[in-house]
């Protein structure tokens, strides 16, 4: 069987995604979340509610073994790179389940 380039490269995406599906969590009831919501608030320019990115946030953070994630300088209301810092744990029972606290915030220059 022959595939194309695309084609391996969308399995290969697909199966990270599948890799981490229902594995990963924000702790969403914590205080800490609200913080982490006002934060991102503050300083995201993106038209998008974090809602809608905190799934693809998680599993970027997970495939590249970081605790933290970068809202780049073009996309913050004040034209500087911050970093969200996250405490991880991983499940007892499952090693890949992860749950993401918000630690607080750091800035890029």
């Amino acid at each position: 069987m022959i595939f194309s380039q695309s084609n391996f490269v969308r399995r290969k995406l697909m199966t990270r995604k599948e890799l981490y599906e229902n594995k990963l969590q924000m702790d969403y009831f914590s205080d800490d979340y609200i913080r982490f919501e006002e934060d991102f608030q503050k300083y995201s320019a993106m038209n998008v509610p974090l809602t809608f990115l905190i799934d693809d946030v998680l599993r970027t953070m997970a495939i590249n073994q970081k605790d933290y994630f970068v809202l780049n300088k073009e996309n913050a209301k004040d034209g500087r790179g911050h970093r969200f810092y996250f405490r991880v744990k991983m499940g007892k029972d499952c090693p890949r389940t992860r749950t993401y606290t918000y630690l607080g915030l750091g800035r890029n220059h």
